[in-house]
Formats: C-alpha cells, structure tokens, sequence
C-alpha cells in the first residue's frame, strides 16, 4: 500500500509540473478508485501532501525560463491561503455524491474551453506563428490576483486540489497568460502553505492521513522535477490540447464513478 502511494506521488509530480497544478487532480481520484478512500480522506490527504513546497524544483526550472512573475504568484498565494479555509469547511457540510457530481461538471467545462469545441467545428487552419508571451507586459492590480486566489483556494479546499486547475485557464482567459507561464505562475504560487487552513478543518473532523500525506509528498519532489522538463519543451498548443484531454480523462472518471 505504501509503495502504490509513494507512485502516486511521483505520477501527480509529473502532472504537477506540467500543467501547473497542485498534484491533487491526480491524487484524489487515485486514492480513491485504487486505494478505496473517501471523498474527504482523499481531499485530505491531498491537500496535506501540498502543504511542503514539493514542487520547488519545477518553479525553480520554469524561473530561469523566464515564466513566472514572483509578484503576482505571491498575491495569488494570499488569495489561496483566504480562500481555502472556506473550502474545507464548505466541504465536510456537503454530502459526498453532491461534492463528486460538482467536481466533474467542473473538469468538464474547464476541459471543453480548452479544446475549443466551436473553433474545432468551424474547422478553420490554425496559425503556423504562435505568439510566446512568457509573461504579459499589462500590469494588472494585484487585487485582481488575490481574487483569483481567493477562488482558487475554495475551490482547493472543496475538491483537494491545489487550486491550479482554476489559476492556470483563468490567468490564461482574462491575465493573457501564455499557457506554460500559466502553470508556472500557478506551481509557483502553490509552493506556500496555502491549503493549511483547509488541512486543519479536515484534520480536526478526522479525515486526514499524515503517513499517506507524507509519501506522496516525498514522490512529489521527484516527479515534479520530470514533468517540469517536459513541459519546458512543448509548446503552447500542445501544453494546451494535452492539458485538457488529461481533464477531460479525469471528469469521465468521475461522471462513471459517482453519477
């Protein structure tokens, strides 16, 4: 058992430093549909993984590429860190089926935006010349990153993710984010303790596993190390197309297991 969650580390490190986000979309369903967890023991152990900054490596990495803006990964770590108390209590007064039903419907809409149905049904060439922005140069107010956050978080505590598969398409629809400065920006603002408050309300009602929290953590920093450098050589469409058919995998998952 121990050595499956340590995998599972390794395999939400991967994905967390590819596509910018906590590791949680990976762990939670996994613990549940392989090691029998609950909804909540999974969003708990999730989000206790998260509290170390596992994925430092890969912000390190994506750093000197030149996709992150440390200033506005640190607003969005406020925002988070607000955010997710309100989360975790929201969470544990939900019934399970409900929180699982929500959950998919959210990995399906993020996941169709992405692909893009209605510009793939127009059947239109796409351009040859991608535009590589790492980091756009509109200085938007920093309260508008510590909303983002805030929404981030709640939506962190609830599901027990790290908030990433909300930061990186919003940064990328309305900041004009690049998608790989996205995920950056994302693992970067991860890095604090950002779940604690929600980590705390799961702990106290009981749903926390600090053995499985730790294992997967430890598989985290290795992972992450990888998926980071894969990341770094994709480009933008492609970073984009696989990012949402690995969400679209996830929700499938989810409509089949729950609904």
């Amino acid at each position: 058992m121990e050595i499956g969650i340590l995998i599972l580390g390794i395999c939400a490190g991967v994905m967390s430093g590819l596509f910018g986000i906590g590791g949680g979309i990976v762990m939670v369903p996994s613990l549940i549909a392989i090691f029998g967890l609950g909804i909540l023991n999974a969003n708990a152990t999730s989000l206790g993984a998260m509290l170390l900054p596992v994925g430092i490596f890969g912000v390190i990495t994506y750093y000197k590429a030149g996709f992150i803006n440390v200033r506005n990964a640190l607003w969005i770590s406020l925002g988070l860190f607000a955010g997710s108390f309100f989360g975790g209590e929201l969470a544990i007064s939900l019934d399970e089926k409900i929180l699982s039903k929500l959950y998919a419907g959210i990995l399906l809409y993020v996941a169709l935006g992405y692909l893009d149905i209605p510009k793939l049904l127009r059947k239109k060439k796409p351009s040859t010349l991608e535009p590589i922005i790492p980091v756009p140069a509109i200085d938007y107010p920093f309260w508008e990153f510590v909303l983002l956050g805030v929404g981030a978080g709640v939506f962190a505590g609830l599901f027990g993710k790290g908030g990433g598969i909300v930061i990186v398409p919003l940064l990328i629809k309305f900041f004009k984010y690049d998608a790989k400065a996205a995920a950056a920006t994302s693992l970067a603002a991860l890095q604090l303790p950002v779940g604690l408050p929600s980590v705390i309300v799961y702990a106290e009602a009981g749903y926390l596993n600090w053995v499985y929290a730790g294992l997967m953590a430890f598989g985290i920093v290795v992972g992450v190390f990888f998926g980071t450098k894969m990341a770094i050589k994709l480009s933008g469409a492609v970073f984009k197309k696989a990012y949402a058919v690995f969400l679209l995998g996830v929700a499938v998952y989810m409509v089949v297991k729950y609904i």
